[in-house]
Formats: structure tokens, sequence, C-alpha cells
């Protein structure tokens, strides 16, 4: 059974274990999360709950919006996301804090990675540069991108192109510390995004 919360990346610091083990951290102010929907097996075909984090006002959602959170009694929310198979029994209207969690759990972490824009071969796909002599002509070319018997470029051929902002999962993070007080999760190690970023946070 899982148990999660939705957050946003702060930025990374450092602490100080009991040995004086310097301990790299993000912190990532979690929740609280309410719980906009819920829905069963028999109803939806699943087990899962729709939490909803930082408030929003009505104003700027469209008419459908608007009566989603309308029907389940609840106030709107900017970020909606789902968990699976939750592992409370909740309803809607039910807040979620840090304190879902313990300290030492380890936990997956989603965010949408940092936009690098338009990049070459050596770049995105980390490939080797051409000879660096003079006269090579040669040197961060993506070289040949095809067969000379098919006539054609292959489906999945690395080649130039967009690269970051792509949905990525950090798995196996460790919950270092939790200050329930402002509402925080230090976890050990780097997550995905960058600051500000929203982010999905889910027990192992």
């Amino acid at each position: 059974m899982a148990k999660g919360i939705i957050g946003r990346k702060l930025g990374m610091t450092q602490i100080f274990a009991d040995d004086g083990t310097v301990i790299p951290v993000t912190v990532i102010k979690a929740g609280p999360c309410t719980v906009i929907q819920k829905k069963t097996r028999g109803r939806d075909g699943y087990d899962a709950v729709q939490l909803g984090f930082e408030d929003i006002k009505p104003g700027k959602l469209n008419k459908p919006d608007r009566g989603h959170f309308e029907k389940n009694g609840v106030k709107p929310k900017k970020h909606l996301k789902e968990f699976r198979n939750f592992s409370e029994e909740l309803e809607e209207g039910n807040e979620i804090t840090v304190t879902v969690f313990n300290e030492g759990d380890n936990i997956n972490v989603t965010g949408i990675s940092r936009g690098k824009g338009t990049a070459g071969n050596i770049k995105r796909w980390n490939q080797h540069t051409g000879p660096k002599t003079h006269g090579s002509h040669f040197h961060r070319a993506p070289g040949s991108i095809g067969s000379v018997d098919a006539a054609r470029v292959f489906k999945g051929q690395k080649m130039p192109g967009r690269m970051g902002h792509d949905q990525v999962t950090t798995k196996n993070l460790k919950i270092v510390r939790i200050d329930e007080e402002n509402n925080l999760i230090l976890v050990k190690g780097a997550v995905p995004g960058p600051k500000k970023g929203v982010l999905k946070i889910v027990a192992r």
C-alpha cells in the first residue's frame, strides 16, 4: 500500500548527522494537501485518491474545473495529482500533511526536469566528437543517420532536438528529517526539476 503527498522544491542545503557527517539534502515544502476526489474499484475500476496542493482563486478556473471542486465540496486547488492504493482511509475534504511520512522512510520523487532547449547529439546523447585536428571538418556533426540499403532513417534514431523538460522519477531517496511545524521534508540527495518545481512524493 502506498502513501504520498504533493510538494514544491525549495532548494538544496546540507545538515550534520549526530556523528558529524555532512549530508546533502533537498528541502521540499510538502503539503498540506486536500483530498479532492476518492476513486473506488467498484465505480472507477481502481482505488485511488486525488490530492490538491496550493489554493487558487475560483475565477482563474474554467467552468468544468470549478464544478469538479464544487461537486466534492472542497476549495479549488492549483495542482492535482492522483495516488493509487493509498494506505489510509480518506474522504473528500480530508487534509494530508508531512505526518504521513516518518524519518528514515524511502520515497520516490517525480518532477519535471530542467529544460535545456535544443541540443546536439554530443550533449543530448553523450556521443563522441570527431577528430579535433585541423582540416577534419567533423568536430561535432551527427555523422551517418541511416543505412545505404534501406535508403531511409530508422525510427528511434538519436538526433539533435529538444533536451530536458521531461517527467523524471528519482527512486529510493531517504527522508533525513521532517519539520512538521513548517511542512518541510529534507531528502538526502537531489530530486528532479528546478527550484519551485512541483513534485509528487510517494513512499516505497
